[in-house]
């Protein structure tokens, strides 16, 4: 059963940026549809946060945040369980970030600052220039539009369902071509024209945001590579740290910590 959440912002803001974080939300919450004179930057601490934004869905992982321009409807959502913040950015100050919503792909520096953000600050204006220097770092973030995007084909549409429900299926390319009556090649071209990669790198990058629940809630490598169809640990560990930036181990590690 899903747990609506009540929206942070839902009035004037008291400055013209505004931190909130949340502490560990249950899996299933949702913040119904709803949309913001402010833009909002969104960053998942731990989990995987997922916005719907029209025929948009985003996801963002820990290395990616998610940018909602002003007067977007959206909702909001996560699967697991997960720790978040919001950065509201009034109208006047959103120039200079992507005017339609996109996840960004975040910097070290970015993710140390929103750590340090994440910590108390008991001097309002400290606290106000590391949300200045992060609004301008943001403007530099790279758009990657979604994690994991979607296509409007349908054929394509109806593999990457299929495959969403299916992680530990290990079909190689011809089967997954036959199974939507197409041509290698074919699914190829469609798989880079709408979601501006690899078929390949759409699966690992699946298998990674998957991964991430099983790992947090304390199964062993191992077994989460088994389950996700990997023959062995050591490659489903070498898909890991090239998607997300650290070891299934490190990942655990942190997603005890809370961070």
């Amino acid at each position: 059963m899903a747990t609506l959440l009540t929206v942070k912002l839902d009035g004037d803001m008291p400055s013209p940026l505004v931190f909130y974080t949340a502490n560990q939300l249950p899996a299933h919450a949702v913040w119904p549809l709803h949309t913001h004179d402010a833009g909002e930057f969104v960053y998942s601490f731990s989990g995987v946060m997922e916005i719907q934004a029209g025929e948009a869905r985003l996801l963002a992982p820990p290395q990616y945040g998610v940018w909602l321009p002003p007067d977007v409807a959206h909702i909001g959502l996560n699967r697991t369980s997960a720790s978040h913040a919001s950065l509201y950015v009034a109208r006047e100050l959103c120039a200079g970030l992507p005017a339609a919503p996109c996840a960004l792909a975040l910097s070290p520096f970015v993710l140390a600052l929103l750590a340090r953000l994440r910590e108390p600050t008991p001097e309002a204006d400290p606290h106000q220039r590391l949300l200045q220097v992060l609004l301008d770092e943001l403007r530099h973030a790279p758009c990657a539009g979604s994690y994991l995007p979607s296509s409007p084909d349908p054929a394509l549409a109806r593999l990457l369902a299929w495959l969403e429900a299916h992680p530990d299926e290990p079909r190689t390319l011809a089967a997954l071509a036959r199974q939507v009556n197409s041509s290698e090649r074919t699914l190829l071209r469609r798989a880079q024209r709408d979601l501006g990669m690899s078929l390949t790198e759409w699966r690992q990058r699946l298998c990674a945001l998957q991964a991430m629940p099983r790992l947090a809630a304390g199964h062993t490598v191992e077994a989460v590579a088994l389950a996700l169809g990997y023959a062995s640990a050591s490659a489903f560990i070498a898909m890991f740290r090239q998607r997300m930036g650290l070891t299934p181990a490190e990942f655990s590690a942190s997603s005890r910590r809370g961070t």
